[in-house]
């Protein structure tokens, strides 16, 4: 099975867009951050090196620290499908902080998009 084109982007190109997203609704880099904390596991100094090596979002994912047990409870729609649906785990990890960045951008309070 041919791989999704966004496993090999790297997260670099794509983190500005997250953080333009947010800061177009209001809120900030450091929110963003504590979301891709919370999700992933990376402190701010990790995901700066990630940042800076140009890491593709596979890697990105399959070498985060330490994966957040409770993103299981992020549910609801991102790009017209049911996150919770997404089949592929891969793509799931992708579109668990996709939707969470748009919670983010869509006003909610990081305590609720943090599942706290």
């Amino acid at each position: 099975m041919k791989k999704h084109r966004i496993y090999g982007m790297s997260f670099a190109s794509v983190y500005p867009h997250y953080i333009a997203k947010a800061e177009k609704k209001g809120r900030t880099k450091k929110e963003v951050d504590e979301i891709i904390h919370w999700l992933f596991g990376y402190s701010r100094d990790e995901l700066g090196q990630q940042i800076e090596k140009g890491t593709d979002f596979e890697t990105f994912i399959s070498e985060s620290p330490e994966l957040n047990p409770a993103r299981r409870l992020i549910k609801g729609v991102v790009c017209g499908v049911r996150v919770e649906d997404i089949q592929d785990p891969m793509m799931r990890e992708i579109r668990y902080l996709d939707k969470l960045i748009d919670e983010l951008a869509g006003g909610k309070s990081l305590e609720k998009i943090l599942r706290s």
